[in-house]
């Protein structure tokens, strides 16, 4: 709205503001508007949701010393949202279909949240929608998006090749092309596609969901590997980096950058309040809108595999959880204390804010790597 009050219908009579046409400029400014909102209204959050006294569940088999936090406010993950989706709306170029198609995804995957913890608070326990019935509407959104780039495709907008790291030439096509010559196949010819697509943006979603247990664990990893997508948006959008890094070029998905740089700020100012001691947690509201627009990103930059390094925590605590199960149930035996691996590190004797701080800079560590493999081809 402001980008095109601004740089639209006002610079044709004030010059100095071309400044607004800078991707940068209004990346930057995104930024300080979603944190901006994130601070102010974060105070005025907090204290309505103890008025409801929509507060969290604490479940019994976790560390004892969390049980302390019973009752704080949940569902903070509304600011997250809110302050991201307002300053896009503000500073973006609203006619892109990549910023469409990102917000849906944030609102998508916050409505699935929201119902979710709206769940846990109605039944007064740590329990929302079935772990189905959650994968069916993440599913549903993640087929939303698959589908609107296929169309993309159609307008040469997007393209289905997938990009490997450190392999510079392998870009296979996850279309079958040869299918959509016949009437009897062409349907299974977008399937990988979609399957593919499906698989990265419910994995990121629910891995940040499971990273989302520890005082700004996952908000605060989350600002590292929005930091690194946003760096990742604006270099596919340029011809003159994509050119020297040899990554794909997509012109149109730099206005991204723009939604990128809201994610950072809001993550920023929510983890002013989610600092340990917590204020307030974010919810499911939060962590599968967080984890679902990462995933998303990642697939629009065809960077779905490198997302793989720069959530590189989200993977571990996902991966520990699935190991722990796994052994389990063909074992009889566990691998760790406690899963995700977070709480495995408490039970060993470490404390709260070491487990977060160390955690954060693997997570540093990751989105670096990340980064340094756009050169290792």
């Amino acid at each position: 709205m402001l980008y095109y009050l601004l740089y639209e219908v006002l610079r044709k009579y004030i010059s100095p503001l071309n400044v607004f046409r800078y991707i940068t400029v209004r990346t930057v400014y995104a930024s300080l508007t979603a944190m901006f909102l994130a601070l102010v209204f974060g105070p005025a959050l907090i204290r309505r949701l103890r008025e409801l006294q929509i507060g969290q569940f604490i479940r019994e088999e976790g560390p004892q010393e969390h049980k302390k936090k019973a009752g704080t406010p949940t569902m903070g993950g509304v600011l997250i949202v809110l302050s991201t989706a307002v300053p896009t709306l503000l500073w973006a170029d609203l006619t892109n279909p990549f910023i469409l198609l990102a917000l849906f995804a944030l609102i998508g995957f916050a409505v699935i949240g929201f119902i979710d913890d709206y769940a846990k608070v109605s039944k007064q326990r740590n329990l929302g929608l079935t772990a189905k019935k959650k994968i069916y509407f993440q599913v549903f959104v993640s087929l939303v998006v698959g589908v609107s780039l296929l169309v993309l495709t159609t307008h040469s907008a997007y393209s289905t090749q997938l990009m490997i790291p450190f392999l510079k030439r392998f870009r296979p096509d996850l279309v079958f092309h040869s299918f959509m010559h016949s009437p009897h196949l062409w349907p299974l010819a977008f399937i990988p596609f979609l399957v593919f697509v499906g698989i990265v943006i419910v994995g990121s979603s629910n891995a940040v969901n499971l990273t989302d247990g520890l005082d700004g664990l996952a908000i605060g990893c989350t600002v590292i590997a929005a930091g690194a997508l946003t760096v990742l948006t604006y270099v596919s959008s340029n011809f003159r980096w994509a050119t020297y890094l040899d990554i794909q070029y997509i012109p149109k998905v730099g206005e991204l950058t723009v939604f990128c740089g809201a994610l950072v700020g809001a993550s920023l100012g929510f983890l002013w309040y989610n600092a340990h001691p917590a204020e307030i947690f974010m919810g499911d509201v939060g962590s599968l809108s967080l984890g679902g627009t990462l995933g998303v990103i990642a697939v629009i930059i065809k960077q779905e595999i490198l997302l793989f390094f720069v959530g590189g925590v989200f993977v571990l605590e996902a991966l520990s959880v699935i190991l722990q199960v796994g052994s389990f149930k063909l074992r009889g035996k566990r691998i760790f204390r406690m899963a995700p691996i977070h709480h495995h590190f408490e039970l060993l004797g470490w404390s709260e804010s070491k487990v977060i701080v160390r955690f954060w800079i693997a997570a540093l560590v990751f989105a670096l790597f990340a980064l340094t493999t756009l050169k290792l081809r």
